[in-house]
């Protein structure tokens, strides 16, 4: 069995993070966040699949039971234990209709985190094929990351008067 130190990546001490609550590191090329929350760590591909907002200034709530993390940009949810979209709904074939939480599917790639005597590392994730949030990843990630930009703020950088 392998030492999980050499499949792992020091990300920091434990304490540390905790005090942090939020640390953003590249690993292996991969922006990645790293959040303490209810006692727990998460890690999770630092920029939102739909159009690369910054998680880490996002709010955390629990929604339909599962923990996420919600873009500050356009509020997509994001569960932070499976990277699942989470989506809010009403069941129009109940009566009354009723209020709905469902999955969008796996949207955000998350990472394996542990703990070894107070030193925090991550498992980048080996999930095969392709997540949606790996296309803001790497170099050809920072071009779409850009371009996500320039769509958001058309006007920026553009005289006002």
């Amino acid at each position: 069995m392998e030492d999980p130190k050499e499949l792992f990546h020091f990300v920091g001490k434990k304490e540390d993070l905790i005090k942090a609550k939020r640390t953003f590191k590249t690993l292996d090329g991969r922006d990645v966040l790293i959040v303490y929350h209810q006692e727990c760590f998460y890690a999770l591909d630092y920029y939102c699949y739909h159009a690369a907002g910054k998680l880490e200034n996002g709010d955390i709530e629990e929604i339909g039971g599962h923990l996420c993390i919600i873009c500050p940009n356009h509020k997509y949810k994001i569960s932070l234990a499976k990277g699942e979209g989470i989506c809010k709904g009403v069941d129009r074939t109940k009566v009354p209709p009723m209020p709905v939480t469902f999955s969008k599917g796996v949207k955000q790639r998350v990472h394996t985190v542990k703990e070894i005597n107070g030193d925090v590392y991550v498992e980048l994730s080996k999930v095969p094929g392709w997540i949606e949030s790996d296309y803001f990843q790497g170099e050809e990630g920072k071009e779409n990351r850009a371009k996500a930009e320039a769509k958001a703020s058309p006007n920026k950088g553009k005289d006002s008067s």
